[in-house]
């Protein structure tokens, strides 16, 4: 496991709250066929996240080592943005919080930190709004999780071109998942509440 000291995991964390500062816009309109929309959306973010991750993990040993936080900070903007697009595919915008967005970023990842945030009842789901507290919590928690993934990816950058290759398809299989809770959530009779 990758112990990271206080400062670099406060730089983690600072990546994770700039990258879910806002709740993207999307262009996407609500579409007939939103299933196959969707998955055409998060195809395309996988696509993307690979070839950013894979990019930045081609410089080997410590100059990698330093492509670690910019790489997850770009990733999770791909991904916050494929998720906004997918609820907008589905006409479900107004639905799109915080607290979902982290929901369908996290959801496989750190699903304890994420845990009562969206709340399934049968077919419904409801994202229950967080307060500041609580949500700080549930990123360091997130962030704690993160920080432990990142010893596979530290590893990776000593490994030039198969590391490149791995990270790329990491990113490619994580933000499929992404996609998948995306698209699972949005399907779903969505509502807001406290």
């Amino acid at each position: 496991m990758l112990a990271l000291t206080r400062e670099p995991f406060a730089r983690l964390l600072d990546a994770l709250q700039d990258a879910l500062s806002t709740i993207p816009s999307s262009s996407e309109r609500a579409s007939r066929d939103s299933r196959g929309r969707a998955k055409v959306l998060g195809n395309a973010a996988a696509f993307k996240a690979a070839a950013v991750s894979g990019a930045l993990a081609i410089p080997p040993g410590p100059a990698g080592l330093l492509t670690l936080v910019p790489d997850l900070f770009l990733i999770w903007k791909i991904q916050g943005q494929m998720v906004s697009d997918v609820a907008a595919a589905y006409g479900k915008t107004a639905f799109l919080t915080r607290e979902g967005l982290i929901h369908c970023l996290f959801k496989h990842a750190a699903a304890q930190a994420v845990r009562g945030m969206v709340v399934r009842s049968g077919e419904r789901l409801l994202i229950r709004r967080a307060s500041s507290e609580l949500f700080e919590r549930a990123l360091e928690r997130v962030g704690v999780s993160v920080s432990e993934r990142l010893a596979s990816k530290a590893l990776s950058r000593w490994v030039p071109v198969l590391g490149a290759v791995g990270v790329g398809a990491y990113a490619y299989y994580d933000t499929t998942r992404i996609a998948r809770t995306a698209i699972e959530t949005f399907t779903s009779d969505v509502a807001v509440g406290d």
